[in-house]
C-alpha cells in the first residue's frame, strides 16, 4: 500500500529519498565517531593481537615449506646419486661387451701401420713475382712523395 501511495504523491517521493539520504549520511557519521572511537581505545590491543597471530603462522608456513623443499632436495640427490651410478654401471657393461666383441672378431695380430706422430707443417706458398714487383714499385713512389713534400716545405 506504501508503494501506491508514493506513486501517486510525487511530493511525498522526493521528500522521503531526502530524508532517506539524511540518515545515510547521519549513520555514517556516527559509524566513524564509533570506529574512532573504538580505535582510540581498544584497536592497539586487537592490532597487537592480529599480529602477534600473524607471526605465528608466518613462522609455521616457514618452517612447513622449509621442510619440504628439504625432503624434495633430498629425494632430488637419491635420484641423482641412483641414475648416476645406473649410467656409469650400463657404460662399464656396453664397454666391457665392445671389447669382448672386439677380441673374437679381429685377428690375434694386425698389420702394423706407422702415423707420423707430428705433421709436417706446410711451407707458405711464394706469392708471385708481379705482386710483389707491384708492391716495391708502390713503396718507392710514396718514398718520393714524401720526400719531395720535405724538401717543398724546408
Amino acid at each position: 500500500m506504501l508503494k501506491t501511495s508514493l506513486h501517486r504523491q510525487p511530493a511525498r517521493l522526493s521528500e522521503a529519498a531526502v530524508l532517506t539520504s539524511r540518515q545515510v549520511w547521519l549513520a555514517s557519521l556516527g559509524a566513524a565517531v564509533v570506529t574512532r572511537d573504538w580505535v582510540q581505545t581498544e584497536a592497539g590491543d586487537v592490532f597487537k593481537t592480529l599480529v602477534k597471530e600473524g607471526t605465528v603462522v608466518e613462522s609455521h608456513a616457514i618452517r612447513f615449506v622449509g621442510d619440504r623443499i628439504e625432503n624434495s632436495v633430498s629425494i632430488a640427490n637419491t635420484v641423482w646419486k641412483e641414475t648416476r651410478r645406473t649410467v656409469e654401471s650400463t657404460v662399464r657393461q656396453a664397454a666391457d661387451t665392445a671389447v669382448s666383441i672386439a677380441q673374437q672378431v679381429l685377428p690375434k695380430s694386425l698389420p702394423k701401420f706407422e702415423l707420423p706422430l707430428v705433421a709436417t707443417p706446410r711451407k707458405p706458398r711464394a706469392k708471385p713475382a708481379k705482386k710483389a714487383a707491384k708492391r716495391t714499385v708502390k713503396v718507392v713512389r710514396k718514398a718520393k712523395r714524401a720526400g719531395k713534400a720535405t724538401t717543398k716545405r724546408a
